[in-house]
């Protein structure tokens, strides 16, 4: 059954950022929406004020009669009560569809012309330009991100009625999920070693994106970071692969340092802005910080002019952009930048930063856009295994911040080995503090050793608290519940 014939959806794991866009797209569509959690949310409030019903925690009786289709969040285990039950009237011939949810990004990446967004780092926010491009553009697409966009009031831009044949989606690669969708074009961020707990290393997750990438047609485009080595050792079927006079696929490149078809040249950073030129009539200023931004807009800016968008179209979305959640978001901030209503006077930002290189490039962000700020680091850690197996490349991520404060790890449910419970943030902010010493021997102030752990996120911010002084800028970075903290409550 497709989805277009579905009346009645059950979401299990409604309020994840994927899932609950899914469900989002339901309800629009006229369908009736159920769907369970652990949790209430934001996201599942606003479901609900949409139209959805949401059951608190996980039962088999949740699943309503007469549901024809269910869609779980691949973070479900296998032995929910709901998914067991759902599968199980599957099985005995009830007419009912399960599905997970990057099962169903790809049936629905099989219907329209889908440009998949994958990566490292910078899937979100090349998803959100490049969608608000087209947009711009008057194309009309359906496009899925993993992050709020201010413009769209969520994570999901609908098309009217369903009608464009585009659709723009963050491809996450974790479990390799991505290899479920039949993009026409793939557009590569950047590589590294992450989902440690999936991939066994570097090179298996280099190998998995080159079973990616062979799955874009003979018409296929492929845009890729030419400066980032490990994209380098993906081998496109542009040779060997001739079909009718043409490649297996087109291949567009963006940087900043080796040749590509899209580059950014005279590059300049100033407090609050980025200038470069990119190929857009005259130079181009950008309000988000970051070489990683430059890159973000690259790319979207490469996939936008393949699809024959105007440059200019293209310069003007790229100088709109004002960021999304949780991307170097200025959190509550008055004229000032400064947050509103609380003593003493200090910039707020928010970042999903939970990556070695992302924690670093935020920082250095914050450093170039904030010049004479001291700078707080607050960061939570994300998963055991993550924090473990890259424990060195965190260590020296906080080079550049004056003050650091670890909480404890967010342990991610269903995804924590028993191996991997030996790992602490206390543990990380003892090589952290060795590592201050050593580089910072002569001095306990600017970029000193002040580091400290917090063992929860009220201790994290009691810490804030007691260390902030005044026009200082508080970092807080992380991917699991830290961005909650409420430093006014």
């Amino acid at each position: 059954m497709s989805w277009q014939r579905a009346k009645k959806i059950h979401f299990i794991g409604i309020g994840g950022i994927g899932v609950s866009a899914i469900a989002r797209m339901m309800l629009a569509h006229g369908k009736t929406v159920t769907g369970s959690d652990l949790n209430s949310s934001e996201t599942t409030e606003e479901l609900e004020k949409l139209g959805a019903k949401v059951y608190l925690g996980h039962n088999k009786k949740n699943l309503e009669s007469e549901t024809d289709l269910v869609i779980y969040s691949p973070a479900i285990p296998g032995n929910n009560p709901e998914l067991k039950r759902a599968l199980e009237l599957q099985v005995t011939g009830y007419k009912l569809r399960v599905t997970s949810y990057p099962e169903f990004l790809g049936q629905l990446s099989k219907e329209k012309f889908t440009i998949a967004i994958s990566g490292t780092n910078g899937k979100s926010t090349t998803t959100a330009i490049l969608g608000l491009i087209l947009e711009k553009a008057g194309l009309d697409p359906l496009v899925i991100v993993g992050a709020k966009v201010p413009e769209w009031k969520g994570n999901l831009r609908l098309s009217a009625e369903n009608r464009s044949p585009l659709f723009v989606v963050e491809a996450c690669e974790w479990r390799a999920h991505m290899l479920n969708l039949s993009p026409k074009i793939i557009v590569l961020t950047n590589l590294e070693a992450d989902h440690l707990d999936y991939y066994r290393d570097l090179n298996h997750i280099i190998k998995t994106f080159q079973v990616y990438i062979e799955k874009l047609p003979k018409d296929g485009i492929l845009v890729l970071n030419n400066d980032d080595a490990n994209l380098k050792k993906l081998k496109p079927r542009t040779t060997g692969a001739v079909v009718r006079g043409k490649p297996k696929c087109r291949v567009i490149t963006y940087g900043t340092k080796n040749q590509a078809d899209v580059m950014a040249k005279n590059i300049v950073v100033k407090p609050g802005y980025q200038e470069f030129e990119c190929g857009t009539p005259g130079s181009t200023q950008i309000k988000v910080p970051g070489l990683f931004n430059i890159y973000n807009v690259l790319a979207a800016a490469a996939t936008a002019l393949v699809l024959g968008i105007r440059p200019e179209i293209i310069k003007e979305s790229i100088e709109n952009f004002s960021g999304l959640w949780r991307r170097f978001e200025l959190v509550d901030a008055d004229k000032r930048g400064y947050l509103r209503g609380f003593t003493p006077k200090i910039t707020l930002i928010s970042d999903y930063a939970h990556h070695p290189t992302a924690v670093e490039g935020t920082i250095q962000a914050a450093r170039e856009f904030y010049p004479d700020r001291r700078i707080v680091a607050v960061f939570q850690p994300h998963q055991r295994s993550r924090t473990k197996k890259l424990f060195n490349e965190f260590v020296k991520s906080f080079d550049r911040a004056d003050l650091t404060i670890i909480s404890e790890i967010y342990d991610v449910a269903g995804r924590e080995a028993r191996e991997d419970q030996d790992i602490s943030s206390k543990d990380l902010v003892v090589a952290i503090q060795k590592r201050r010493q050593e580089i910072y021997p002569h001095t306990r102030t600017s970029f000193g050793v002040r580091v400290y752990y917090a063992p929860n996120l009220a201790e994290t911010k009691k810490i804030i608290l007691e260390n902030i002084q005044p026009d200082d800028l508080v970092l807080i970075m992380g991917a699991g519940d830290i961005y909650a903290l409420n430093l006014k409550g």
